[in-house]
């Protein structure tokens, strides 16, 4: 038996509102105990048996919280091994702080029949979702049934889909499949070569614009489609203010959607672009300074639902060309919690349990899964995360094979130095 006694730690329960410092013991991947309960544990062998490992954590100043959910990001294998491999994606999940993590099916070959989907079973134990569309490209439905039965856990493409007849048709046919749909609200037409959301800075900047309309406007329409339709959709990738009103207005009326935006539209607006760092070239991009307002407080409020991390390798060569060239996306497994800590609960803005609760616990509703209070004899889904341990963004600090981050080279505050995964 392998113990783990965790002395006075921060213990954060999103799903019991409990924010308070305890002791906590893990015995094999489960909680044994939990503050005064730890007295009547007796840890040394009563049975002339070997004594048990114990690990004892000295843990003042440490946080132990239920383990975080990923909603959608993407890998590189297959098709694209050296931007990243699922044994790292997995690794770089782990070190993150990430216990479930949600894998988009545009990959090469796309995730989009039932064979794609049992090599990813068998080869990794993340989950994945399961194209909407042959190849992930917005033409042809897939066999949404015979996808469903192998075990997906939702339905998405990672890109917009364009002809809302197919929307529709799509809505449609999976409204009895009982399956989490995300859709991606943008315009490609009204994008045209936009790297930069337009406004102030894009002019500044002497960049290419891409409008606040071409998200509100795909946006308007796919709730128009779930307003007829009925069915419930994830929006993914919110990034304007306008959104937010939208999507509020839209919950107001009582339509069933829920909706996420990156965690890098939270901590950065488009003033950061000024060094035109291509790891900052994103899609959607990085809003106005009045769009990173209104996408935090949407947050708070509940009116988005959840903190999604997107993680989207790239290799230095993809990534090591000029700003509107390079290919959008950034990592962001192993950077999210430390950066959003210290960036939202350091200063007060949220409180640990409004963050934890982003990352964990709503993202597991939007896809109608379930999450268990931090109980005594639960498998232990948590993560042991100390904010105030410096380290250095860079190759060897990284389990990830990408390095395409705006941080690389920078030093942060906190990191994840425990993950149970159940």
């Amino acid at each position: 038996m392998t113990i783990e006694l965790l002395q006075q730690v921060r213990l954060l329960d999103p799903i019991a509102m409990v924010d308070q410092v305890v002791d906590v013991v893990i015995a094999d991947g489960v909680i044994l105990a939990i503050a005064s309960q730890i007295g009547d544990i007796q840890i040394g062998s009563q049975t002339g048996e070997s004594p048990p490992d114990v690990q004892i954590y000295d843990s003042p100043g440490l946080v132990l919280g239920s383990g975080l959910v990923d909603l959608y990001s993407h890998s590189g294998e297959p098709g694209f091994e050296e931007r990243e491999t699922l044994e790292s994606l997995s690794q770089a999940a782990i070190a993150g702080g990430f216990t479930r993590l949600n894998i988009l099916p545009d990959t090469e070959p796309a995730i989009d029949n039932p064979a794609a989907v049992t090599w990813f079973r068998q080869n990794s134990k993340l989950s994945c979702w399961g194209a909407l569309t042959l190849h992930a490209n917005g033409q042809h439905m897939t066999e949404l049934s015979e996808l469903a039965q192998s075990g997906v856990v939702g339905f998405a493409d990672g890109q917009p889909i364009a002809n809302l007849v197919l929307i529709r048709r799509l809505l449609e046919y999976l409204q009895p499949l009982n399956k989490p749909i995300a859709l991606w609200a943008c315009d490609r037409s009204l994008v045209g070569n936009g790297v930069i959301r337009e406004g102030v800075e894009s002019v500044r900047f002497g960049l290419p614009g891409d409008p606040a309309m071409s998200e509100t406007t795909a946006l308007s329409a796919l709730l128009e489609c779930v307003e007829e339709i009925g069915t419930p959709i994830h929006l993914m990738r919110i990034s304007t203010a306008r959104s937010v009103e939208l999507i509020r207005a839209a919950k107001a009326r009582g339509l069933p959607i829920t909706a996420s935006v990156t965690w890098m539209h939270l901590l950065l607006n488009t003033k950061a672009i000024e060094h035109y760092d291509p790891n900052l070239r994103l899609e959607p991009p990085l809003g106005n300074q009045s769009d990173q307002v209104a996408l935090l407080q949407a947050v708070r409020e509940g009116v988005i639902d959840a903190i999604a991390i997107d993680h989207s390798p790239y290799t230095y060569e993809e990534k090591t060309v000029a700003f509107s060239e390079a290919p959008p996306g950034a990592i962001g497994l192993e950077l999210a919690l430390p950066l959003l800590w210290q960036t939202l609960v350091e200063t007060q803005q949220w409180s640990a349990l409004e963050l934890w609760r982003s990352l964990s616990v709503r993202p597991a509703a939007c896809l109608g899964q379930t999450m268990s209070a931090i109980a005594v004899n639960q498998p232990a889904e948590l993560v042991l995360f100390d904010p105030q341990l410096e380290w250095t963004v860079n190759r060897e600090s990284l389990k990830s094979r990408s390095l395409n981050t705006p941080w690389l080279g920078k030093p942060l505050i906190g990191r994840v130095i425990r993950t149970w995964c159940p």
